[in-house]
């Protein structure tokens, strides 16, 4: 028997755990594609602190496996140490925004004042909620708003977000809408809405599955509607504003 195989046997030799590593992780993606085909598309198989389980994610979704793919685990991890929650840390990572990234340009924009701070929204034109903090930003001085349309809840949401996004000047229409109920006006010849499913998509890499969801300069996200005063204090916490 050679050398390099019983070091492997021992443990000794680094490079046969990284052999192992590989060969765990293709065994648990065979077995549980063969096993759990409704599961999808696997995209990341790694180690987690605990011996033997693998954290398996698709997409922002994440499962845990033992070095076969034979049993597979839902929930969270916690580090009692550490007091953390492994499972949630990693999910907020997966789906952090980073502000300076965000395409603006598939945003409905508009300003008051100076638009020196700036905001992203995502929010569906049906959203009840949405329409309340829409009416607290007309208190808040010297913001430019990003709003994402993301039709998520049904009915004819679709066509309202396409409707708004395709009017000329769709921060106003945007905003009439919001505020005063003013039906946006029906697309008239071709127009490329194509900013909506990105949008759809954008908020499903982030993890966003309600509205609104506020997202700040910071790259610190907020589900949910904030007063006015609320939203001027974080503004103002943001040093240097944007």
């Amino acid at each position: 028997m050679s050398v390099s195989r019983l070091l492997c046997i021992f443990g000794l030799a680094a490079s046969c755990l990284v052999t192992s590593a590989f060969a765990d992780e293709a065994a648990i993606r065979k077995n549980l594609a063969a096993r759990l085909p409704s599961l999808g598309p696997i995209d990341e198989v790694t180690r987690t602190p605990i011996a033997g389980v693998w954290e398996v994610r698709m997409g922002n979704e994440i499962i845990y496996s033992d070095d076969l793919g034979s049993f597979v685990i839902e929930g969270n991890i916690i580090d009692l140490q550490k007091q953390l929650n492994l499972t949630q840390d990693r999910v907020a990572k997966l789906t952090a925004f980073d502000f300076a990234k965000l395409p603006l340009k598939d945003a409905v924009v508009w300003k008051q004042g100076t638009g020196a701070r700036k905001l992203v929204v995502f929010a569906d034109p049906n959203c009840t909620y949405c329409k309340h903090f829409e009416k607290e930003l007309s208190s808040v001085k010297d913001i430019t708003v990003y709003t994402f349309l993301i039709p998520i809840l049904g009915g004819d949401s679709p066509e309202k977000s396409k409707a708004i996004w395709c009017a000329k000047d769709n921060g106003k229409v945007w905003r009439s809408w919001m505020l005063d109920g003013t039906t946006p006006p029906t697309v008239a010849g071709a127009c490329d809405a194509g900013a909506l499913d990105r949008n759809l998509a954008l908020g499903l890499k982030h993890g966003v599955n309600g509205t609104p969801m506020l997202v700040f300069a910071d790259n610190k996200r907020m589900p949910g509607i904030m007063t006015a005063a609320e939203l001027d204090k974080k503004l103002s916490s943001l040093d240097p504003p944007l």
